[in-house]
């Protein structure tokens, strides 16, 4: 069974930073994968990144490129998103979401990442 945990969110002032991690369970260390989704106020659940499990194949949303960085820690079952130069518009709930069976990352679809933590509150403040 498939077990992922959020952390590191909080409040920052934009342009600021903020790593989120997510540990899990029950995941393969080659060949699944492991992404961050985010939902903000008044919009549908939208994607942010994947990365593959073991090889670390990553794709990225449009909004987010160049700016925020996914990565992983496969000996700590550990998925991060550092975040940076932060937006008053990336205030939302982040959240970390797995997929079996995985050979590329993308496309990050709510259908392919099936398994969900139970979020994280971000809030950057202008």
């Amino acid at each position: 069974q498939v077990h992922l945990v959020e952390s590191g969110g909080g409040s920052v002032q934009a342009g600021g930073s903020l790593r989120l991690s997510c540990t899990y369970s029950g995941l393969r260390a080659n060949g699944d994968c492991v992404g961050w989704f985010r939902q903000l106020p008044g919009h549908e659940r939208e994607a942010v990144a994947g990365i593959t499990t073991g090889q670390g194949l990553t794709d990225y949303a449009d909004a987010i490129k160049g700016r925020f960085t996914i990565s992983q820690e496969n000996a700590k079952n550990r998925v991060h998103l550092q975040m940076n130069s932060l937006k008053p518009e990336d205030t939302g709930i982040y959240y970390c979401a797995a997929g079996r069976w995985c050979s590329n990352p993308g496309p990050v679809t709510s259908a392919r990442y099936n398994n969900w933590g139970q979020g994280t509150q971000v809030t950057v403040s202008s």
